[in-house]
């Protein structure tokens, strides 16, 4: 297909990452040159932290990430942080993350306990890790937490740590579990340290979860840019959708500029279809563009979830603010000059203790928790 667009105005581009598996969609784009047809060039700048990637997109330093969806919306909020006004261009996979215990509280539940019983009987509040304040992860958490039976803010001491250092805190027993993303717990399990006893599929079933971001100002001031940059991802996603693809990219990813963990690690929850568990949803990076389209709705029930756990209390006009994060129409623009059709704006999903999102009635959906903050 033969695309006709504007040049970019800006040909080199600096993308932050974090060291994991679903970082996939940049490590293809740059190892394969796919800006190339598009007109930019990408250079991976490895962060060691999500508030790195924070600081380095705020700061300049980096012109667009992989990056949490929550940390977007957290930063727009000034929820713990800086403030800023930000931009999710595209959606970059659903599903791919987990929730690892330690040996003895996963033995407990596989034994027949509940969450509640296991985490209970340790006598004590258990430290269970997340990767940023409102970050995927922490939303993940909480909502299996209270799911559980368990309150988050206050049955657990729930702490930030960056997740290439999950898997040590678990084996030198600094943590009783974490919630992030792969290949830290396959990781963590083939260390002995812990088990995974969730996955986030099936707290909310082919969850949004990594999103291209970027300062709104580089979206508006560079727009052609912008698009660019959604097509070479979007390339990169239609790539990983072949299975022998995945395998290639995990030896790829398996090299100490990017995760520094063996393919064989990496491989077996980022290929198999299952994510190596019968329990779990694959990792989906393209599904013909379902991933991709930045859904007002997901930004929504992120807000949502802030409103929950008592971080946002500010009147906000929530509606107008996801409207303003999620590009819709540069989205748009990028995916059909490639012929890509972008999905509807409603996507109902059923999350694990029976509640249904749509996005239709944000108030009533908070108003109908009983376990809040």
């Amino acid at each position: 297909m033969n695309i006709i667009t504007s040049a970019p105005e800006r040909t080199h581009l600096r993308l932050g990452f974090v060291a994991l598996s679903d970082a996939a969609p940049l490590a293809v784009a740059a190892l394969r040159d796919l800006g190339a047809r598009h007109g930019v060039t990408i250079e991976l700048c490895r962060q060691p932290s999500w508030a790195a990637v924070r600081d380095k997109l705020l700061s300049g330093e980096i012109d667009a990430a992989h990056a949490l969806y929550g940390l977007v919306y957290g930063v727009q909020l000034g929820i713990g942080g800086p403030r800023a006004d930000m931009a999710v261009l595209m959606v970059l996979n659903r599903n791919g993350q987990a929730i690892t215990l330690s040996r003895p509280l996963a033995d407990a539940i596989r034994e027949g306990a509940s969450v509640k019983e296991a985490l209970r009987a340790l006598g004590r509040p258990p430290v269970i890790a997340q990767t940023f304040p409102t970050g995927t992860h922490a939303m993940w958490l909480y909502y299996w937490l209270a799911a559980s039976g368990l309150h988050p803010l206050r049955d657990v001491r729930s702490v930030v740590i960056p997740p290439p250092r999950m898997a040590d805190a678990l084996v030198e027993g600094a943590l009783d579990g974490f919630c992030a993303g792969e290949p830290w717990h396959a990781v963590a399990q083939a260390r002995g340290a812990g088990s995974t006893v969730a996955y986030t599929s099936e707290i909310w079933p082919d969850h949004p979860e990594k999103v291209l971001a970027c300062r709104r100002d580089f979206a508006a001031l560079y727009p052609n840019t912008a698009r660019a940059l959604v097509r070479t991802m979007l390339d990169a996603c239609a790539w990983l959708d072949e299975p022998a693809h995945r395998v290639e990219i995990a030896e790829a990813l398996a090299s100490p500029e990017l995760l520094g963990v063996p393919g064989t690690l990496i491989e077996p929850r980022l290929a198999a279809p299952d994510g190596g568990d019968a329990r779990a949803l694959p990792v989906r990076f393209f599904d013909g563009g379902a991933v991709n389209y930045p859904r007002v709705s997901d930004g929504l029930w992120f807000i949502t979830q802030y409103r929950r756990w008592g971080l946002l209390s500010d009147a906000i006009d929530a509606a107008a603010v996801a409207a303003s994060v999620n590009q819709i129409a540069l989205y748009r623009e990028a995916a059909q000059s490639m012929g890509i059709a972008a999905p509807g704006e409603r996507r109902a999903a059923t999350f694990i203790d029976g509640r249904v999102w749509d996005g239709g009635d944000p108030a009533a959906y908070l108003a109908g928790f009983e376990m809040r903050e």
